[in-house]
């Protein structure tokens, strides 16, 4: 028997698939008529406009089945609110070794993205903190080191 697995993510990581998926849409039909136009130049074993007007319209197709598929194995996750961290959850941390303070929002592994300080759960440093509350001290275990950060707030 065959397990299904879910992606955890936040609503707001699905409205953002949702919101790709839509984009992608509205271009479909400008890259179809691109490959038309092209196919209708003639001679297609050298013509550069048509291999490429091809490629790009099976990309965005490859992307569409992509997103799609993210959202129908999507599990979209509420914070709970009880205090402790947990999918869009919104934390400030202090690292011990060198006092710098960080706030990072909690997300799906799809969603991540640290320019943006959002930080995976199933990251080491996400790992480390889910279902913690404020004022906890928790060692992360990470590929190159292991340190200790102290949780000062979570929204």
């Amino acid at each position: 028997m065959t397990e299904i697995y879910f992606q955890k993510m936040t609503p707001e990581g699905y409205r953002e698939i949702e919101e790709q998926i839509e984009e992608l849409k509205k271009d479909r039909p400008i890259k179809i008529a691109r490959l038309k136009a092209a196919r209708a130049l003639g001679d297609l074993s050298e013509n550069t406009e048509y291999s490429t007007a091809k490629r790009d319209l099976r990309h965005l197709e490859s992307r569409l089945r992509f997103l799609n598929k993210q959202l129908t194995y999507a599990q979209i996750i509420q914070p709970q609110g009880n205090g402790k961290i947990d999918l869009g959850s919104t934390v400030t941390i202090e690292f011990l070794d060198d006092h710098d303070q960080m706030t990072y929002k909690i997300v799906g592994t799809q969603e991540a993205d640290l320019a943006a300080n959002k930080l995976a759960f199933d990251s080491p440093l996400g790992q480390a903190m889910m279902n913690q509350a404020a004022g906890t001290s928790v060692n992360v275990v990470s590929p190159d080191s292991t340190y200790q950060v102290k949780i000062i707030s979570v929204n």
